[in-house]
């Protein structure tokens, strides 16, 4: 049984808690733990100055602040809530809970004292729209939905007011996911790739991070896996509740999968199409909401900002945002959703991740590629090496900045 917000902080009542990172997911919880009366150490390595007044407003509430370089030496207090941009294995945190420190995070505490059946989503890519389109279809059904996690705002300031008829839908990352001991009544795992190998050591500490959202679930729990993808795949085995695959590729005996220019859906009484793919406003569900209410939905939902994002037509030619495809499987995705070959500007910060796949799907779907960022480089060598490639098909690029890069692009455009 869960605990209440009010039970959890009656316990931290007379304790000393840390707060790592004074950024959007934790400033919430300093001040409800401020104004619950529970002294607070709020700790960032940015200096007080880099806060525009946002240090002295917490001070003013009562919060004790650790500020600078130094800002995780000598954490011995009694809970250490993590910011998930930190790994839990640094050497100061292992340190703290040596001398008996409790580390936990935002989102760990609100599975404890969530007081509604939780859905969550994770994966290498298509996380943020898949969050979004299952809470927008459950409030089109009349749901009171709270939407969260790696997107939206902290929800456990908001935990108080929620019902147990109403439903959290979260947006977990494999940073937040890498400690939890709790998952969600009901886990969606889009696809796995590499990723985010920058922060985890290795592919498998990465995989195991994502299996968490599921791997604590009760019998009755529900996982929801691609059946297309060779990693998630093989996750059906280790659930230790309810399994529900989706397939682009092939019809399933239990899932939702595509067929005859449709998306069916089969349970083991029967199979039936839910939606056909000409009333998909997004190019590109099962339960609790229903088929017409889908239909609906589809119909009108265009996806979400930095995704596929038509900014707008100039000219003639079309200009689409997909800057949150940091990823070779969620550039590859978005290529793919167009019929004719664009214009692409890829490259930026390196998360140390392979690009070989990409290179063949550039050759593709590319006519002209623009690069820039510390990974152009690298994309220019898989393109380049792969098979097919010939010199100006497609023509390479490389600006200094993602301005020109923005500039060269419209200069090619016909």
């Amino acid at each position: 049984m869960r605990s209440t917000i009010q039970d959890y902080l009656a316990e931290l009542k007379g304790k000393r808690v840390a707060v790592i990172g004074i950024g959007v997911s934790n400033t919430p919880l300093i001040k409800m733990l401020l104004r619950a009366g529970i002294r607070v150490t709020a700790c960032d390595k940015r200096q007080k100055q880099e806060f525009g007044g946002q240090a002295e407003a917490l001070e003013s509430l009562g919060a004790e602040l650790r500020l600078g370089p130094d800002y995780l030496e000598g954490l011995d207090h009694d809970v250490i809530f993590r910011t998930p941009g930190l790994r839990p294995d640094v050497p100061q945190l292992l340190a703290a809970v040596e001398r008996g420190s409790v580390l936990t995070s935002e989102m760990e505490v609100f599975f404890q004292v969530c007081p509604c059946n939780i859905i969550a989503v994770t994966g290498s890519d298509g996380k943020t729209t898949t969050t979004t389109m299952i809470a927008e279809l459950l409030k089109a059904a009349g749901r009171n939905v709270y939407v969260g996690g790696n997107i939206g705002k902290p929800l456990l300031p908001d935990v108080d007011g929620m019902e147990a008829e109403d439903l959290a839908v979260l947006e977990l990352s494999s940073f937040q996911l890498m400690t939890m001991e709790q998952s969600p009544n009901i886990a969606v795992i889009t696809n796995l790739a590499p990723n985010h190998l920058d922060y985890h050591h290795t592919m498998e500490e990465y995989t195991n991070a994502k299996k968490n959202i599921f791997l604590h679930q009760a019998a009755d729990g529900l996982v929801v896996l691609n059946q297309d993808n060779d990693i998630t795949r093989g996750f059906a085995a280790a659930a230790p509740g309810r399994v529900v695959l989706f397939s682009r590729r092939e019809a399933l005996a239990r899932g939702v999968f595509l067929k005859d220019d449709a998306i069916w859906s089969t349970t083991d009484l029967h199979s039936r199409p839910v939606l056909s793919l000409d009333g998909i406003l997004l190019p590109g569900v099962d339960g609790l909401v229903p088929d017409e209410t889908i239909r609906a939905f589809a119909g009108t939902f265009a996806g979400v900002e930095h995704r596929i994002e038509l900014v707008r037509t100039r000219n003639g030619v079309r200009y689409y945002n997909d800057s949150l495809a940091s990823s070779p499987s969620r550039t590859t995705a978005g290529l793919r959703s167009f019929r004719e070959k664009v214009i692409l500007i890829a490259g930026g910060y390196d998360k140390h991740i392979p690009f070989d796949a990409l290179g063949p799907e550039i050759i593709a779907h590319v006519k002209a590629l623009v690069l820039t960022g510390d990974t152009a480089p690298k994309i220019r060598a898989c393109v380049e090496a792969a098979p097919g490639y010939r010199p100006g098909q497609p023509s390479i690029e490389t600006c200094e900045d993602f301005t020109q890069a923005v500039l060269e692009a419209h200069k090619l455009a016909r």
